[in-house]
């Protein structure tokens, strides 16, 4: 099969909704050869991007059962696949790289991995930077919400996470990278929820572990404490919930680094500063994580565009100058991530592709 195998690969998963855009590098082949044989890579291509039975995969590829079964597993078990339980019955889909393939690979870091992957990781940001739905938002934590009104269910992060059933816990990738290439984070390690089909694929391959709702509520306090910011799926039906910083999550990182890192980033709010109630303490100013405070000449206030409505500020501040002010406009996330989110982003994506091979602007 040779390297052709891989070229085709790429090319398969770039039809994925989040794509898998080449490099004049290869750096991104490079990656698929590690992690998949040439023929769990065939295989793989002849998946579809929503899940299957074992018995219309095995009629549809004219294979065993019993053997498409026993290979399918093994893949789903190496986090080059997504499987999805049904009424004790298991169904595979193909899966995009990333929020996918990557994030199941936790136990199968090493330098070499995280180093290609660091090297591809702008090349895929820049992919996805045009295209307007998000794999990922950013929430208020629950404190900062407390006062506000008409606050709508799918900002409200604990309940989104009490409306669940199924729920664990990883690792956070990210600071797990991050610490394999020399740059530890002192922030928590475990505080990667996943909620559904996700959670139980997470517990099924020893990803994560499994948890209740009292211990996934108390890692968002957690979290909250340590100044995180919570980036749940773009979605009103909780998949997966990241707690991230920007020196290890590859989004508030890149974000860190624009002039508006509210434009690359979909959030519902922003906060504001009151001057006549602000102390000039300088609380809030350590605990914002995009440097969207400064101090002015009698109180604080916030930069214009660098504020992604996390509300870490706002607990800090002892005065309750600081407030978060509704965004108008704001069009509600679709309703279910795989389902719903994915299949818009791969839309915008060919979208995008299809004007500029048209040559329109």
């Amino acid at each position: 099969m040779g390297d052709d195998v891989y070229v085709k690969l790429r090319e398969f998963m770039n039809t994925l909704p989040a794509g898998y855009p080449s490099t004049p590098s290869g750096v991104e082949i490079r990656i698929l050869q590690k992690l998949y044989s040439p023929e769990e890579a065939e295989l793989t291509m002849q998946l579809k991007n929503e899940p299957e039975e074992i018995p219309a995969i095995a009629t549809r590829l004219g294979l065993d059962e019993a053997e498409l079964a026993r290979r399918l597993e093994k893949m789903a078990h190496k986090g080059l696949i997504f499987r999805v339980r049904k009424e004790n019955k298991a169904l595979y889909q193909a899966i995009q790289f990333m929020v996918g393939v990557y994030e199941f690979q936790l136990k199968n870091l090493d330098k070499e991995f995280c180093q290609m992957f660091e090297e591809y990781l702008p090349h895929f940001g820049r992919s996805l930077m045009p295209v307007k739905t998000k794999q990922l938002r950013v929430v208020p934590v629950e404190s900062a919400v407390k006062s506000t009104p008409m606050v709508e269910t799918y900002n409200r992060v604990r309940e989104l996470v009490k409306g669940q059933k199924t729920f664990s816990v990883a690792q956070c990738i990210c600071r797990k990278e991050q610490e394999i290439l020399g740059k530890k984070c002192d922030r928590p390690q475990e505080t990667c929820l996943g909620f559904g089909d996700l959670a139980q694929f997470f517990i099924d391959n020893n990803l994560g572990r499994a948890i209740g709702k009292v211990e996934a509520l108390k890692i968002l306090d957690l979290a909250e404490e340590s100044g995180l910011v919570l980036s749940p799926s773009n979605s009103q039906e909780l998949a997966a919930l990241c707690c991230c910083c920007p020196c290890c999550c590859p989004v508030l990182k890149y974000a860190k680094l624009m002039p508006r890192p509210a434009d690359m980033v979909i959030s519902y709010y922003q906060a504001k500063i009151e001057p006549e109630i602000c102390s000039s303490c300088g609380l809030c100013l350590d605990r914002c994580q995009m440097a969207a405070i400064k101090k002015g000449e009698d109180s604080y206030q916030v930069i214009d565009g660098r504020c992604i409505g996390c509300g870490l500020c706002v607990s800090a501040c002892p005065t309750e100058a600081i407030s978060m002010l509704t965004k108008f406009g704001m069009e509600p996330p679709p309703k279910v991530f795989l389902q719903d989110t994915l299949p818009k982003i791969k839309a915008e994506r060919h979208a995008i592709q299809s004007k500029a091979k048209a040559g329109v602007s």
